[in-house]
């Protein structure tokens, strides 16, 4: 506690000797005079007074300490007998101009101190102030007790006299604290130490407290400039001011600074679901969004973006679906799990999240592939039996067979570009194209879903058949079905394809709802794959049976497939085929090129023969002085060796020996090694001609 005796004396010029003592005449001090003037209850002669004191020290061009504080003293004293009295405008006034610690002002108001204070916080008080402090807990006890007399809490009239000066003590309460934070400025700006040190205790309770105050006048803007600039609010001591005063804006900026993400994400969902409306919170969904990919917490984003894909699936599910960025991991049991936790959470993003594992992070999952095929089946399966989608998807198929289009574009391109957009015709593409690209899911099971509509769903049959190597099915389909002899012939030449890449990529590209699907491994994949030439043939001479089927249009289409294909059908299997009322004008051609081709590849034979053979004799002729000047090697039998090893040594000294020339020494074990000439000795020309060379390894085991 500081005492007000730490101030000078003040000096006097007179003095009075009399027969026992001395007595000095010395001037009133400032404190003497202040406690004179309060005494008398003239409040405003003492703040006069102080002021005069104030601004004598102002002018000063040296400031004593002591008597700075001896007016910090007198200021206060003021202010508190003011606040005491109920003047709380002065008393806000003086107290500030005292420099009164703002915690001891705050300590009188309960409901905005809250949990601030600690049992053991201390702070330091001029002894003669504290003396004279209101012994009240707080600003309401000291209106009522006041004025003792007066029944401030059922009479109407000195109730509302009591709302009005409680209302007078907060406002005053909030001023004192906007000068504090202004003063605090200014200190910061002088970098005075002392005033740090004072300052960094108050910091907290200045700000959090304004912030109340703001939040309980409404003062919105006010509140946003406090929140903008640096402060040190205690976030937890606001939380319930801030939301029972409907600051749920300011309170998100609080929850943004002190990087509290899980509450802030709860307050914006509470936006989102109506529980809090604030008109300053203008699209918390994408508020949201933006905090989870900027923080790029992978639970939290999952958790809110399960929570978000319930109320908008569009927008929540570009939160569980980032974009590739290049790293392809495939985490399939991740996937599924995630894939389960949507399924619960919103049943319509399931198909598009579906779409993001496999067409953009092209999920190798066996489980995704076939959810995935089975989603879209069961789609496909509810538009078919609706009358509407029935009728027009029959009538297509109808008005394709009846057309010459055939001849210029496959039937699921014909579909394409002249069903009206709408949402059955988006899914009856995607499922063609998926169960085409995709090699992942079980066929069969498939199959058996698709055959209750087999008589509507042609097309898609014909694609799982091509999985399952139906060829003949598939074919049967395709031309007496479809009339779509161009997807059978296509499906020949690319080894059980329906829908090449190329159609599908011209689908993708031409059809609104499927820019997803642009630049999908599926197709690429398909794509590259080398076609056997064994079972292109076997498919096409399959084709050919089928279109001989007995329709009429069948003869043109065999011969166009004759002329066509002729390079990989056999006459003699296709001349087997053919019925003999056909007229001999539809194969001319075919079987003129097929002589001609069989007449170029016998004497292509002829020429090829001959010349292999001599490039034979010639090889060996360079090789054979080589394998003679090698010779052989025999190994030596070991102790302990069977009576195998012997005999097999036996059989390669015979063979060895054959070598030799007819004049040399039977050759022992040591003795079997490449023949050497002695050093610049001319070699040998005992050798033997190509022709006899071959004579002597037709006559001997030596191969």
């Amino acid at each position: 506690m500081l005492h007000s005796s730490s101030t000078t004396f003040p000096r006097s010029s007179i003095l009075l000797l009399g027969a026992n003592s001395i007595q000095s005449l010395v001037p009133a001090t400032l404190i003497s005079q202040i406690e004179s003037l309060l005494e008398s209850h003239r409040i405003e002669d003492a703040v006069d007074l102080a002021d005069q004191q104030r601004k004598k020290l102002e002018s000063s061009i040296t400031v004593n300490e002591d008597e700075l504080e001896e007016l910090r003293f007198v200021y206060q004293r003021i202010g508190f007998q003011c606040f005491s009295e109920t003047l709380f405008e002065d008393a806000g006034k003086n107290l500030f101009n005292g420099e009164l610690d703002p915690r001891l002002l705050v300590s009188y108001y309960p409901e905005l101190r809250g949990s601030l204070f600690k049992a053991e916080d201390t702070m330091d008080v001029f002894a003669g102030v504290a003396e004279n402090m209101p012994p009240q807990a707080s600003v309401d006890d000291i209106i009522r007790n006041y004025s003792p007399h007066l029944d401030t809490r059922s009479a109407p009239p000195t109730a509302e006299l009591r709302k009005i000066l409680g209302m007078a003590a907060q406002e005053m309460l909030e001023l004192f604290l906007r000068k504090c934070r202004t003063r605090r400025k200014v200190d910061d700006e002088q970098s005075s130490s002392r005033n740090k040190r004072k300052w960094e205790v108050t910091y907290p309770v200045v700000d959090t407290v304004l912030v109340k105050l703001y939040a309980q006048f409404e003062k919105t803007k006010d509140l946003y400039a406090l929140l903008q600039e640096p402060n040190d609010v205690v976030v937890d001591e606001v939380e319930s001011a801030l939301q029972k005063n409907g600051q749920y804006n300011a309170l998100c900026v609080l929850y943004k600074q002190r990087g509290l993400d899980d509450k802030l994400l709860e307050s914006w969902a509470k936006v989102i679901d109506g529980e809090w409306l604030d008109e300053d919170i203008k699209d918390p969904v994408a508020d949201m969004i933006s905090l989870l990919n900027e923080k790029k917490n992978r639970s939290l984003t999952q958790k809110w973006g399960l929570w978000l894909t319930k109320r908008d699936p569009d927008r929540g599910l570009k939160l569980l679906m980032p974009r590739d960025n290049g790293k392809r991991r495939d985490k399939g049991e991740e996937d599924f799990a995630l894939l389960e936790q949507i399924k619960q959470t919103s049943p319509a993003a399931v198909i598009q999240f579906l779409e993001y594992l496999i067409l953009q992070k092209r999920s190798t999952s066996k489980d995704i592939h076939m959810q995935y095929a089975v989603t879209c089946v069961e789609q496909l399966v509810s538009f078919a039996s609706q009358d509407a989608v029935s009728k027009l998807w029959r009538a297509k198929a109808s008005s394709y067979s009846s057309s010459r289009s055939e001849s210029t574009v496959p039937f699921i391109q014909y579909f394409a570009s002249t069903t009206p957009d709408s949402e059955h015709k988006r899914v009856r593409l995607k499922t063609a194209l998926f169960l085409q690209g995709s090699s992942l899911y079980d066929a069969a099971s498939i199959l058996s879903q698709l055959q209750q509509y087999d008589k509507l769903l042609k097309l898609e049959i014909a694609i799982v058949e091509g999985k399952l190597a139906q060829h003949r099915s598939v074919l049967l389909h395709l031309v007496n079905d479809l009339n779509d002899a161009r997807s059978a012939e296509a499906y020949c030449a690319l080894g059980g394809e329906v829908v090449p890449k190329s159609i599908a990529s011209s689908i993708i590209d031409n059809t609104e709802g499927l820019q997803a699907w642009k630049g999908s491994s599926l197709f690429a994949q398909s794509s590259s794959k080398r076609v056997d030439d064994t079972l292109k043939k076997e498919l096409l001479k399959l084709l050919l049976e089928v279109y001989m089927d007995g329709s009429e249009s069948n003869p043109e289409r065999a011969a166009q497939l004759l002329n066509a294909q002729a390079n990989n059908l056999d006459a003699v299997d296709v001349i087997s085929m053919i019925p003999p009322t056909w007229s001999l004008k539809l194969m001319s051609s075919f079987l003129t090129r097929s002589f001609r081709r069989t007449l170029h590849q016998r004497h292509e034979a002829q020429i090829v023969k001959p010349m292999t053979a001599g490039q034979n004799l010639e090889v060996k002729d360079r090789t054979w002085l080589i394998l003679r000047e090698e010779g052989m090697i025999v190994e030596e039998a070991i102790d302990g060796e069977d009576y195998e090893n012997e005999v097999e040594k036996a059989v390669l000294d015979e063979k060895a020996a054959l070598h030799l020339n007819s004049d040399s020494q039977p050759p022992t074990a040591v003795d079997i090694l490449p023949s050497e000439s002695p050093k610049n000795e001319p070699p040998s020309n005992n050798l033997l001609s190509s022709a006899e060379y071959e004579s002597d390894l037709e006559n001997s085991d030596v191969r």
